[in-house]
């Protein structure tokens, strides 16, 4: 009987440990802790995407998200998105975006977040995408993109309410 328990236990614990959420990635680079990287499906044909995650900085002087690099796009930039007297506008950050000491910084949908340029294929739901993030002071930092649906506004994968992305796309001239 004991070596049934023993093995049934040693079973659950098995299991537990694959049954792990797969958005619980958090990478540390310095004094960085990375978390919730995610991004949208695309449609076949579409040549740009978005990228999300959080960054925390738990350290006392400031960094910089400058830019970033990905196997499966030309060019990757850092962008923010706001509106302007009823204006969507989209900018990318030429000088980056400060992660100030002892702050968290969200990269989300409708503000800040990286623009995936040139795919070389589209980002299918499920998969996970490999991107470099290159910081001004913790250098180079690879996370895992986990691909969520086409509306989806977090990494959990809810889905948008409303059509606000679709509304933003229509008059933004984007195709995504």
């Amino acid at each position: 009987m004991k070596t049934l328990l023993a093995g049934l236990a040693g079973f659950v614990l098995f299991a537990a440990a694959f049954a792990a959420p797969a958005t619980a990635q958090e990478i540390k680079a310095g004094d960085l802790v990375i978390t919730q990287a995610w991004s949208r499906a695309t449609p076949g044909g579409a040549k740009i995407g978005g990228a999300y995650l959080t960054i925390e900085n738990k350290g006392t002087t400031p960094d910089k998200l400058v830019g970033g690099s990905a196997d499966i796009a030309g060019k990757v930039e850092v962008h923010e998105m706001a509106v302007t007297d009823g204006v969507m506008k989209m900018r990318a950050l030429d000088k980056g975006l400060a992660i100030e000491p002892g702050k968290t910084v969200k990269l989300a949908p409708g503000g800040y977040h990286l623009m995936l340029f040139e795919l070389k294929s589209p980002l299918k739901q499920g998969d996970k995408v490999p991107v470099t993030l290159q910081f001004e002071k913790a250098g180079k930092v690879q996370v895992s993109l986990d691909i969520q649906g086409v509306g989806a506004q977090a990494p959990g994968g809810a889905a948008d309410k409303g059509g606000q992305m679709k509304k933003m796309h229509d008059h933004s001239g984007m195709k995504m």
